[in-house]
C-alpha cells in the first residue's frame, strides 16, 4: 500500500512493538504529529515540558522495561535539547531511538530557519545516526535503527528526517519485528582457560557492572555465584543484577562503596568482571586496583577489554549465554574461609546524625522498608544518588535508574516519568537534590497532566552538596558558588503545578509523612530538610586506592 513518510514512521513503530513515545511538537515534525493524532489510541504519546526530559523519559522507559525507548523532537533547538539525554543513554548503554525532523531537503545547508546538523552533533554520542534522503529508504532505516540499538552493546540511535520526506509517498510493505543479532560465543580454547582459572581460585570475587543488568541474566548469575561459592560486588550501574540481600552479596564497590568490597577486590586472587568497564569511579588508581588478581573480563563489547585495566583472560559475548555455560562447566566449590576473611573486615555504612535535620540514611532505609522489591528507584546526580546506592536494597534488576557514566544533573524527573509510564503497576520512588531538581522541576506539569504517580523526595540541603563536599576536602573550604542562597519553597512549587506537596523537617516526622505519601494515588513531592554538612562517606579520593579511603571529616 502507498503511504506518506509520516504514516510510514508510525507503521514501522507499530511493527517494532512501540506503544509509548515521549516528545514535543514543532514546525518540521508537524506532519508526523498530525498523523499521530489520526492514529488515536494506537500510541501513548507523553508531551513533556522540555525535549531533554523526553530523551530522559525514553531512557528511563528503556531501563525499566528492557524495551527500546522512543522520543520525538523537531529541528533546531528541539533536537539539540535532546543531546544531553542521548549522551546519557550512550554512556550507560541504553537502547533509545530518537526521531527528529529537519528543514526540507531543498533548504538543507542554507542556514534555513531552525536548521541544524543534528547528525554531525550527535555522531560521537550515538551508536549510529541517519539522515533520510528519500522516502523509499525510510522504513528500512527505522528498522535498522531498532536493530542497531539492541544488538551487542545497546545504545541510542538517531534518525533525522527532512520535512518534505514526511509528506512524500511511496509503497510500504509491512515486515516482522526486527530481531537483534545474536552475539557470538567465545572460542572454546578461551572458555576452557577461563574454567581452569575458576576451578583453581582460592579468593574469587564477581564484579557486576551495568552489563549484568542489560543482559537480562535473571537467576543465572545467582546460580553461578552459588556454584563457585563466590562473593559478589556491584558497581552503581550493576546494583540489582544480584540480589542485595543474598548472603554472597557484599555490596557497592568503588569511590563511595563498602570498605569490604574495595578491600576484597584488592585481596582477591581471581576477579570475574561481568559487564563492567573499570570506570574511574571504581578503579581510581588503576595500578593498585586488584593488584593480586588474575582478571577474567566477560563483556559483549571488545572495545572495553584492556581499555582501562589489563585483564589476563577475555570472554567476549553476551553474559546471558556465557554465565550459564560457565555454571555448567565449573566445579562446585567452597570458599567459606575466604568469605569469613572478608567478613572480618566489614565496616557497615553509617550516616552521622547532624542536629535536628533529617538523616538521609534513616529516610532511605524507612522508604526501603515500606516499598516492595519491584519498586523502581530513580535518582538524580549528587550526594543523594550515592546515599540511595548505599542505603536502599536492590534485589531485582531494572529497579535502579541512575545516570552513571555522564552523571547528568536533571536526569531524574524525565527518567521517573519514563519508568512509571513503562511500568504502571509498580511504585516509582525518585530521589533528587535541590540542585538537580531545579534543573527539571518544570516536568511537574507532565506529572500532573498525566497523573503519573511518582513519589518524589527532594534531599534539600540548600547547597550543591557533592561539589561542596569536594570543596571541603580538596579546596580548603572555599565554597565557590555552591551555596546559592535560593529560597525556593518546593511545597509551594508542587502545589502551583497541582501536585501534592509535603515536607519532612526531622526524623520524627518521617513515618507519618511516608504513610501519607504511599497511600496517595498521584504524584507527590516531599521536601526533606537535610544538613548541608551531611557527607557521603566513605570516600576514596580521585585516583586513589582502598588504602587511601576517607572515613570521616567535618
Amino acid at each position: 500500500m502507498e503511504l506518506n513518510g509520516s504514516q510510514i514512521v508510525l507503521e514501522v513503530l507499530k511493527e517494532q512493538g512501540v506503544d509509548t513515545i515521549f516528545g514535543y511538537p514543532g514546525g518540521t515534525i508537524l506532519n508526523i504529529f498530525d498523523e499521530l493524532y489520526k492514529y488515536g489510541d494506537t500510541f501513548n504519546h507523553i508531551l513533556t515540558a522540555h525535549e531533554q526530559a523526553a530523551a530522559h523519559a525514553a531512557d528511563g522507559y528503556a531501563r525499566a522495561t528492557g524495551k527500546v525507548g522512543v522520543c520525538f523532537a523537531t529541528s533546531g533547538p528541539g533536537c539539540t535539547n535532546l543531546v544531553t539525554g542521548i549522551a546519557t543513554a550512550y554512556m550507560d548503554s541504553v537502547p533509545v531511538v530518537a526521531i527528529t525532523c529537519n528543514y526540507a531537503t531543498s533548504g538543507l545547508g542554507r542556514d534555513s530557519f531552525q536548521e541544524v546538523d543534528i547528525c554531525g552533533i550527535t555522531m560521537p554520542i550515538t551508536k549510529h545516526n541517519f539522515q533520510v534522503e528519500k522516502v523509499e529508504d525510510l522504513a528500512d532505516i527505522i528498522r535498522r535503527a531498532f536493530k542497531i540499538a539492541q544488538t551487542g552493546r545497546k545504545g541510542p540511535v538517531l534518525i533525522d528526517i527532512p520535512k518534505d520526506i514526511t509528506a512524500a509517498s511511496c509503497e510500504y510493505t509491512k515486515q516482522d519485528k526486527v530481531i537483534p543479532e545474536k552475539a557470538k560465543t567465545p572460542k572454546q580454547s578461551c572458555f576452557n582457560r577461563a574454567v581452569e582459572l575458576l576451578n583453581g581460585a582460592k579468593k574469587p570475587i564477581i564484579y557486576c557492572g551495568g552489563g549484568s543488568v542489560s543482559s537480562n541474566l535473571g537467576q543465572e548469575l545467582v546460580k553461578f555465584a552459588e556454584k563457585i561459592d563466590c562473593p559478589v560486588v556491584s558497581s552503581l550501574m550493576g546494583l540489582g543484577a544480584f540480589p542485595y540481600n543474598h548472603p554472597l552479596h557484599l555490596g557497592l564497590i568503588g569511590m563511595h562503596g563498602h570498605f569490604e568490597c574495595n578491600k576484597a577486590a584488592h585481596d582477591c586472587d581471581v576477579l570475574i568482571v561481568c559487564g563492567a568497564r573499570f570506570s574511574d569511579r571504581v578503579a581510581g588508581n588503576r595500578a593498585k586496583f586488584a593488584p593480586n588478581a588474575e582478571i577474567l573480563h566477560i563483556d559483549i563489547d571488545a572495545a572495553e577489554m584492556d581499555k582501562n585495566i589489563m585483564s589476563n583472560y577475555h570472554l567476549r559475548g553476551d553474559l546471558a549465554d556465557i554465565i550459564p555455560m560457565l555454571t555448567e562447566a565449573v566445579d562446585k566449590q567452597d570458599h567459606s574461609a575466604w568469605r569469613a576473611e572478608i567478613k572480618s573486615f566489614s565496616r557497615p555504612f553509617k550516616q552521622l546524625q547532624i542536629g535536628d535535620y533529617v538523616n538521609p540514611q534513616t529516610l532511605i532505609e524507612k522508604i526501603d522498608a515500606k516499598t516492595a522489591d519491584d519498586t523502581i528507584v530513580v535518582t538524580d546526580v549528587g550526594q543523594h544518588q550515592l546515599w540511595a546506592a548505599q542505603f536502599y536494597k536492590y534485589n531485582l534488576p531494572r529497579t535502579l535508574l541512575s545516570s552513571g557514566g555522564l552523571g547528568t544533573m536533571g536526569y531524574s524527573m524525565g527518567a521517573a516519568i519514563g519508568g512509571q509510564v513503562g511500568c504502571p503497576d509498580k511504585t516509582v520512588v525518585m530521589f533528587a537534590g535541590d540542585g538537580g531538581f531545579h534543573m527539571n522541576l518544570s516536568e511537574l506539569c507532565t506529572m500532573k497532566s498525566y497523573n503519573i504517580p511518582v513519589k518524589m523526595f527532594i534531599m534539600n540541603n540548600t547547597v550543591l552538596g557533592m561539589v561542596r563536599q569536594w570543596q571541603k576536602l580538596f579546596y580548603e573550604n572555599r565554597f565557590s558558588d555552591t551555596d546559592p542562597n535560593r529560597a525556593t519553597d518546593f511545597v509551594k512549587v508542587a502545589e502551583a503545578f497541582g501536585v501534592k506537596g509535603l515536607r519532612i523537617n526531622t526524623n520524627d516526622e518521617i513515618d507519618s509523612v511516608l504513610d501519607e505519601v504511599f497511600s496517595y494515588n498521584g504524584p507527590v513531592l516531599v521536601d526533606c530538610r537535610i544538613s548541608k554538612d551531611s557527607n557521603v562517606l566513605p570516600m576514596i579520593p580521585p585516583g586513589g586506592a582502598h588504602t587511601d579511603i576517607i572515613e570521616e571529616f567535618n
